[in-house]
């Protein structure tokens, strides 16, 4: 929990970012009858009927001190696709050492999984420029990923959507706008406030 919370406490540096890394399935819903829209005197009307058109992964990755976000939307939530959602942020950042990367600890978010997609060669080079950050067991709020996944969820993808084109449009437009605000989210819970707070979770406190 600290080690993030150093890294959130931290002073930007553009030699070494820090960007958040999350995931969420949306289920794909289709309309068995027609919607009808509000007219005046009455409101919108939806059958309750629904027609499943399967499940994409949401894959964020946001630069919380930067106020960006990106968002991928793949069929799967295997190895192989956190592997390339990790190629793709070393590749984001190609004049910098190391990114640091906070997650959570899902069985996929290894960096044995870049081995699984790629040669030894490849997987060592994007290893090597990326250096993960695991939030605690129970302890995924610490994520700002997490938070990002929840605004795009409450923005636009509480309503049901058909297919994956429709799916990307929406996602896209949300990350464009918020991008275009440029924002940086202000993180406030510090190390000293967990100490103080979250008091049961050290054994030794001193007198």
């Amino acid at each position: 929990m600290e080690d993030v919370l150093d890294l959130y406490e931290a002073l930007y540096d553009p030699a070494r970012p820090m960007v958040c890394f999350d995931e969420s399935p949306k289920q794909l819903i289709g309309e068995v009858r027609e919607f009808i829209p509000a007219q005046p005197g009455l409101p919108a009307r939806q059958d309750t009927e629904y027609r499943r058109n399967g499940v994409r992964d949401l894959m964020m990755i946001c630069e919380p001190k930067q106020g960006w976000r990106e968002v991928l939307v793949m069929e799967r939530r295997t190895k192989i696709e956190f592997a390339h959602c990790m190629r793709h942020i070393a590749q984001s950042y190609p004049d910098v050492e190391v990114v640091h990367v906070v997650l959570d600890n899902l069985n996929t978010h290894k960096m044995a999984s870049l081995y699984e997609a790629f040669p030894p060669d490849e997987a060592r080079a994007i290893a090597r420029k990326l250096e993960f950050h695991y939030t605690p067991k129970h302890g995924s709020w610490l994520n700002i990923a997490e938070i990002e996944l929840a605004v795009l969820s409450n923005s636009c993808l509480s309503r049901r959507i058909p297919d994956e084109p429709t799916l990307r449009r929406e996602v896209n437009a949300n990350v464009r706008e918020r991008n275009a605000k440029a924002c940086p989210v202000k993180w406030k819970f510090t190390a000293q406030d967990a100490r103080r707070k979250l008091a049961r979770l050290y054994p030794c406190v001193s007198p």
